[in-house]
């Protein structure tokens, strides 16, 4: 059943990335572990049955607390891999299902500019007014083999926000895009947060100009950027001071170099100045799919992972809680009550049922499967 899932998301992948999950998951390696799993429990299953029917009749030449230690420590390892199969499906829902990613800033700074260049089309409607975009505008595409989804949100701004006095009232709606704007971040893989280079009283005459709550979200987020927007507004050497103002003031909310930087100009790109990458563009793009790739990249010998769907993820999941309650029933050596065999070995019986859901087996041969085990030892 695995290689069947694999190939239905082969059949309706869209992007290279997405092909390649679906590749890895068509192996038969996760049907071969899954069974192999299986089979481990299986015979752990034997273990537990026969002490239970066959305990006060037969000499088993191991104790019954030396057997249920033998059954522990399998299902510990399982539960290891488990985990790892669980982790490699977090990365295969990004490739397969899309990277949701956030552009969030304060008003003007060039969310929508940015989200059209990407594009490579008017998607956000562009204006000097703030609280110009008040709903959410998405979009999926393709960006180097990898599916996102783009999201373009309101500006975030409170009333005391630094703009032209007749746009510094924020009315219901724009507050509820503001409302939308925050929910929307809260369950992005990826914030782009944007600040500009904007004139200022400074001694310097410029400065960048961001929003500390968006900066905020943004070092708080699993994967964030942070875009510097309008750079073509100075020359090279004053943008560099004013980078490296804009980094000591902003150092208590990023440690070490967890987020990216990027520098680009929208007003650059759009006009299509005579330049290798106009406004940097490319560039930005570059960085932001070497965040994708490290999202989603697993080293060689894990690969397969990338092929666990939602419905293994969840089945795993539940297989996980059943052995994990089984540990629970098995450790009570510190407990005034002994283990109950027949509980553990009905969580074994539950966890089994999980993985054989999985490949598609059933419960139809189980018992005698178990059968056979207590015979064969």
């Amino acid at each position: 059943m695995a290689q069947v899932e694999a190939l239905s998301d082969t059949l309706s992948a869209e992007t290279e990335q997405q092909r390649r999950a679906a590749v890895r998951g068509n192996s038969g390696k996760l049907g071969r572990t899954y069974e192999g799993w299986r089979e481990q429990l299986l015979y752990a299953r034997g273990e537990l049955e026969a002490l239970i029917d066959f305990s006060e009749d037969q000499h088993f030449d191991e104790s019954p607390a030396e057997l249920l230690s033998n059954v522990t420590a399998q299902v510990e390892t399982i539960l290891s891999s488990i985990a790892n199969h669980e982790a490699g499906s977090h990365r295969g829902e990004l490739l397969k299902k899309g990277i949701r990613v956030s552009l969030l800033g304060p008003p003007n700074v060039g969310k929508s500019s940015l989200l059209n260049q990407i594009v490579g089309r008017e998607a956000s409607i562009v204006s000097q007014e703030a609280g110009t975009t008040r709903d959410i505008v998405e979009l999926s595409l393709d960006i180097r083999g990898y599916m996102c989804t783009f999201s373009d949100t309101a500006g975030l701004r409170t009333d005391s926000t630094d703009i032209a006095e007749s746009d510094s009232f924020i009315g219901a709606i724009e507050q509820e895009g503001i409302r939308r704007a925050k929910a929307k971040a809260s369950e992005s893989d990826i914030i782009i947060a944007l600040a500009s280079v904007e004139p200022s009283n400074t001694p310097e005459g410029w400065e960048i100009r961001y929003d500390p709550e968006t900066l905020s979200i943004a070092a708080r987020a699993q994967e964030a950027m942070l875009v510097i927007n309008k750079c073509d507004a100075v020359a090279p050497e004053l943008l560099s001071r004013l980078l490296s103002d804009f980094k000591a003031a902003t150092r208590s909310l990023f440690s070490g170099e967890r987020i990216v930087l990027a520098t680009l100009s929208c007003r650059d790109a759009q006009i299509r100045v005579r330049m290798q990458d106009p406004g940097n563009i490319n560039q930005f793009v570059t960085k932001l799919a070497t965040i994708f790739e490290n999202m989603t990249t697993l080293p060689t010998d894990l690969e397969d992972l990338l092929g666990v769907t939602e419905r293994q993820r969840q089945l795993l999941s539940s297989c996980s809680q059943y052995l994990l309650a089984f540990m629970d029933e098995a450790n009570l050596s510190g407990d005034d009550r002994e283990c109950d065999i027949v509980v553990a070995a009905e969580h074994l019986r539950a966890a089994a049922n999980s993985l054989s859901r999985i490949t598609g087996r059933g419960e139809a041969v189980d018992v005698e499967e178990v059968l056979g085990v207590v015979f064969e030892k």
